[in-house]
Order: C-alpha cells, then sequence, then structure tokens
C-alpha cells in the first residue's frame, strides 16, 4: 500500500497554546589564548552582551545556544530576570580555573565542556535532564578541531504552565572547513557526524512516550551531502511509534526534502545558508499517542541580528514557533474517503500508510482481506 487517500479521523482536537524555540550558535570560543588569536572575529565580551539585549527584546520561551564557553555571563545578563538556565559546562582556555593542560602532550587534552546551554521562561520547569558525549568525532588540531572540547547533546524533559510536556535535545555535531568540503575531504567529518546522528536517533526512540520531542541545534548537516533522512527521519518512522517533520522542509520547502548530491555545492550567503537551508536545524517528532505539537512559523532572522553590519554570532537566529494539539479521548474514531490501492495486503498501517506489525498503542489503518479500511485506537 503506497499512501491512505484522503484519510479524516473524527477525533476532536483541542488546542492549547502557542510557544517558540530559538537556536543559535553563539560563537563564544574565547578570541585569544595568551598571545594567540583563536576567534579573532567572535563577538568577544561585548558581542555577547548585544546577543543577551537581542534576546531579551525576542522573548522566545525556550531558547537553546551551541559553543557557549568563554562568555556565559555576558550571554545571560540581561536574561536572569526572565529565564532560568541550565548548568553551564565552562570554558575553553591555558588559564580556566581547576584545569591544567599539559602542553607537552597536548594530543592527549580534550575540555570538559561541550559549549552547550539552554534558557526557558520562568513558568516552565524542568524535570530530567541529561548531558551525554557523542561516540564518535573527528580532529583535533585539524578538520575544525572538534575533538579538543567534549561535543555532545543534552535532553531537556520540560513541562509549561499549562501542563504541555515537552522533550528537546539541544547539540552540536562535528563540523567541517569550507576547503576542506571544496576538496572533497571531508570523509572523516562526514561520518562523525553519522554517527552522531544514528547514537541521536537511538537515544529519541527510547525516549518515545505520550510526549512530543523537538531536535534543535548546530548539526552542521545539510540533506544533500548527511543522511539526516535516512538515517534519523525515517529510522524514526519506520517504528511506528512517531512521525517526524523538519520546520524548514514543511513551511519552506512544502515538505520535499532537498535530494543528496554528491560533490561540494557552494555556500551561499554568510557561508552557511544552501538554498535556504542552514546547518542549524528545528525537528519535532510527534508520537502516535499523547500530546502533539505542530509547527505554524519558522524564520531566520538575517536582518535583526547584526550590530554595525556585521552578524553578531557564528549563525542567525533559527526560531520556530508551534502550536499545541491534544486529541479527547472520548470522541470517536472515524474514517472516511479512503480509496483503496491495488495489491493491499491485510494488516494494519500506520497514518503516513506505512505497513507495521501488530500496534501497541496509537491510532492505525487496520485493512482486511476485501481491502476495507477502518481506523482503530491501540
Amino acid at each position: 500500500m503506497s499512501g491512505l487517500l484522503a484519510v479524516s479521523s473524527a477525533v476532536a482536537a483541542q488546542q492549547s497554546g502557542r510557544f517558540s524555540v530559538a537556536t543559535l550558535n553563539v560563537d563564544g570560543l574565547p578570541q585569544k589564548i595568551l598571545v594567540f588569536n583563536v576567534n579573532a572575529e567572535g563577538p568577544g565580551s561585548a558581542g555577547s552582551v548585544r546577543i543577551s539585549k537581542y534576546l531579551a527584546q525576542r522573548g522566545y520561551d525556550l531558547m537553546f545556544f551551541q559553543e557557549d564557553f568563554n562568555y556565559h555571563d555576558e550571554l545571560t545578563v540581561v536574561l536572569e530576570d526572565s529565564y532560568q538556565f541550565d548548568q553551564w559546562s565552562g570554558a575553553v582556555g591555558l588559564d580556566v580555573p581547576g584545569k591544567k593542560v599539559d602542553l607537552l602532550h597536548a594530543q592527549n587534552e580534550q575540555f570538559e565542556c561541550d559549549g552547550l546551554g539552554a534558557c526557558w521562561k520562568y513558568g516552565i520547569t524542568l524535570g530530567k535532564s541529561e548531558r551525554v558525549a557523542w561516540k564518535q568525532g573527528f580532529g583535533k588540531f585539524s578538520h575544525a578541531n572538534d575533538m579538543l572540547v567534549t561535543k555532545g547533546f543534552r535532553r531537556y524533559e520540560l513541562t509549561f504552565d499549562d501542563g504541555t510536556p515537552v522533550i528537546v535535545y539541544n547539540m552540536h555535531m562535528d563540523a567541517s572547513y569550507v576547503l576542506d568540503e571544496a576538496e572533497l575531504k571531508d570523509g572523516k567529518d562526514r561520518e562523525a557526524r553519522l554517527a552522531q546522528w544514528q547514537q541521536l536517533r537511538d537515544d529519541v526512540i527510547a525516549h518515545i512516550d505520550t510526549r512530543p520531542i523537538i531536535v534543535v541545534g548546530d548539526m552542521n548537516s545539510y540533506y544533500y551531502r548527511d543522511q539526516v533522512k535516512a538515517q534519523f527521519i525515517d529510522a524514526i518512522e519506520a517504528t511506528g511509534k512517531a512521525t517526524v517533520s523538519d520546520v524548514f522542509v514543511e513551511l519552506g520547502m512544502k515538505g520535499v526534502y532537498p535530494a543528496p548530491k554528491d560533490g561540494y555545492q557552494e555556500n551561499q550567503r554568510d557561508g552557511n545558508i544552501l538554498n535556504g537551508e542552514t546547518l542549524d536545524k528545528i525537528l519535532y517528532i510527534n508520537p502516535v499517542q499523547g500530546t502533539q505539537i505542530k509547527a505554524v512559523s519558522y524564520s531566520l532572522d538575517t536582518e535583526g541580528y547584526k550590530h554595525n553590519g556585521k552578524v553578531l554570532g557564528d549563525h542567525y537566529p533559527l526560531v520556530a514557533t508551534f502550536e499545541v494539539v491534544r486529541y479527547d479521548e472520548s470522541k470517536p474514531v472515524g474514517i472516511g474517503n479512503v480509496t483503496a490501492d491495488e495489491g493491499a495486503a491485510t494488516g494494519y498501517y500506520n497514518l503516513k500508510g506505512q505497513s507495521v506489525e501488530q500496534p501497541a498503542k496509537g491510532l492505525y489503518i487496520e485493512s482486511d482481506s476485501q481491502q476495507a479500511r477502518k481506523m482503530i485506537r491501540k
């Protein structure tokens, strides 16, 4: 069965509010370490305060940062009255308190910080949270120096003041130098990102329940070059437990994912935007049963996120607004206007028309030997 046509559910949907999510790489590496320029073009202390002021003016409900290293106090200074913060993991440098760097064996050194940060408005509560390091990475003194810090992801279990629960993942994946990409020398970087997408996928699948899941961060991934759809999106949907959407693809590409391509694709505008797609992503995952969310808008602030014509951080903020949808379990479930496909087998199908084994909990389509269809709730 290739799909279900004109499926209409009689389940009554109750909308219970909206919330906004922002993700941004704040470029918080130190401008200098001793006398060496490390990130001389970065925002530094003054620029990080400007980022804090910018975010306070925007007032997003949930905000997630990458590269929140050496200017954490400046980044949060204007936000403290309105937001609660995740635990900061620390700075990078030779003078970091409690960190002794063995310069004679620098190849063995790694800073324990991940650069990941988050804040959420007062009234939103944090249940559990977990920090997980990537099992695979590449490049310590080359290939974007990913292994100098402990990159990984963080998982948050949050509840809004109206009782809406949501799980959010924030991450920073392995990067590539543009020159390596152009010369097709980024194979090891791609392998590392693939392993990270697979590790993330397995953790997401393990935490699917009745809560929606949002995945944000600097993934350093374009659909044309990384197997995000096959290894992450399709693999999660194949479980029959949830559906996965990318807000850019859903709202900006009418649901059509950019096709994989061979070779280097020249980046456009500021080095990290390719045909509208950014290295940053906001994906969301709806369980087949429970609270669900729907993306109603997304934006990339390429105009307001500047000072004297220069981008404040490493990437523009990517923002999405979600609408919360709950289903009334007391209402009947029905299905109408369904056309039987030739060759459809007897069995169960999820709401995307994919064949599944005996379903557990959720909404499914049941097809009998006469190809009659009915929607069932398990």
